[in-house]
């Protein structure tokens, strides 16, 4: 996990991540309109530099506050348009963060599941220290 904080002087070191990551998580502030404006500017750098297959997420954070100037729906029209995941979260309550992350991990798992991999017939299998685990095989229903 690599957090820029959307910093200028990160931006050249972000670009050589974007190609081997597997998900990127835009973040912005629900109470602060400039940290939405740049989402476009973020989008581009990841459409430049990421595999077109790349989990993207899009993140408002800091719900806890009264404050709000980005409303629910803005956020999740936005992430729809550029066929991003939209979740809200409160980084200091650690309300949804944990969610978040386990979405990302369970939509990954599946991405990989749903890749040609090798399948191993019995006699091939190895039990290791005598516990084995049965995948699900069948691929791809959603």
């Amino acid at each position: 996990i690599w957090d820029t904080a959307g910093q200028e002087r990160f931006r050249s070191i972000t670009q050589s991540y974007y190609r081997s990551a597997h998900a990127l998580i835009l973040v912005y502030d629900i109470s602060c309109q400039p940290t939405f404006d740049c989402l476009p500017d973020w989008l581009r750098e990841i459409e430049e530099y990421a595999s077109a297959n790349v989990l993207r997420v899009l993140v408002g954070n800091k719900i806890d506050r009264d404050d709000r100037e980005i409303p629910t729906h803005v956020g999740e029209d936005f992430a729809q348009r550029h066929n991003m995941y939209y979740l809200e979260t409160s980084a200091k309550e650690s309300d949804n963060v944990e969610k978040l992350f386990v979405q990302i991990a369970a939509e990954l798992m599946e991405q990989a599941r749903c890749k040609e991999l090798p399948r191993y017939d019995e006699a091939n299998l190895q039990n290791i220290n005598r516990r084995t685990t049965t995948i699900d095989m069948t691929c791809c229903s959603h």
